[in-house]
């Protein structure tokens, strides 16, 4: 089902995110670098750092022609991939921001971290709109339903916050993790919100009544990451256990483990971030190994 390809190194320090590139064919990553780099899956090889950085980036979204880079400083550099230059940095955050997303209808970027705020940025002029605090501590992770009108915030207190895209009131809490809230996924069909935690559980939750249907223990460890592939039934998480799994998402069943513990290749430390190419060919990984690995889908 997921063999491993190519192993792509050349980060000197671990790596904490990766995203697809608008342009077919490649993608990049970041972390405690000095820069975002960017690889070529048609060669399986490094092209060229991209942008430098002066802290390190724990997360990226892009969004049209634009990559934003979140930092530990709690700026969020604005990079236009067409130009290659910088446009602008975004400036609120006191705090590392660890993630980002954006609202295409209302033309928003939503960013969050460390200092538990909410920041909203008009991708018109990047203007700050609207700011608010979520809890004391730590915002983990953003997810944004697929009609837009959703805005799931996993916090650090183990609780899943979901806002109205509209006005940003608060609409339900949901409680069920024992830490933090580390994943979040809106299913593809539009049913279903995905959380994974430092619990190392994977909850469904239903988006009809936001009821609990099913809790899997899915990992050892905290999981990282929660990804869809983007046409085939199946979705893959991984975890500060150094392990990648693959589930259906109409049955959740376990279909395959990649870890070196399995006798498979894989990471000798924690992945954290992964993704599938925007063809679905390739399942992509990285972590504080500071290795890139790619995966085939056979």
């Amino acid at each position: 089902m997921l063999k491993h390809l190519h192993t792509l190194s050349g980060h000197q320090n671990p790596v904490y995110t990766l995203i697809n590139s608008p342009k077919e064919g490649s993608f990049f990553t970041a972390g405690n670098d000095k820069g975002v780099v960017e690889w070529s899956l048609e060669t399986m090889s490094f092209v060229k750092v991209l942008v430098p950085v002066q802290s390190s980036v724990y997360a990226m979204h892009c969004y049209e022609n634009l990559l934003f880079i979140a930092q530990k400083s709690g700026l969020i550099l604005v990079f236009d991939l067409e130009e290659q230059k910088v446009r602008t940095t975004l400036s609120y955050h006191q705090k590392g921001v660890f993630d980002l997303k954006t609202l295409a209808y209302k033309q928003e970027l939503i960013s969050t971290g460390e200092d538990g705020n909410v920041a909203i940025w008009s991708l018109n002029d990047f203007s700050l709109l609207y700011h608010f605090q979520v809890i004391s501590d730590t915002v983990r992770t953003i997810a944004i339903s697929r009609d837009e009108k959703e805005v799931a915030l996993g916090c650090k207190d183990g609780i899943i916050r979901i806002y109205n895209s509209e006005d940003y009131s608060l609409s339900k809490e949901l409680n069920g993790h024992k830490f933090a809230v580390t994943a979040l996924q809106y299913t593809p069909d539009g049913r279903q919100l995905i959380s994974g935690s430092r619990d190392a559980q994977l909850k469904f939750w239903s988006l009809q009544g936001y009821e609990l249907v099913n809790n899997v223990p899915a990992h050892m460890f905290s999981i990282y990451a929660i990804a869809f592939h983007p046409s085939l039934p199946y979705f893959a998480t991984c975890s500060q256990d150094k392990s990648i799994k693959i589930w259906g998402s109409e049955d959740t069943k376990l279909y395959k483990i990649m870890s070196l513990e399995k006798n498979t290749p894989g990471h000798f430390h924690s992945i954290n971030k992964l993704i599938w190419s925007t063809d679905g060919k390739y399942l992509i990984s990285t972590g504080d190994d500071r290795q890139v690995m790619v995966w085939e889908l056979t």
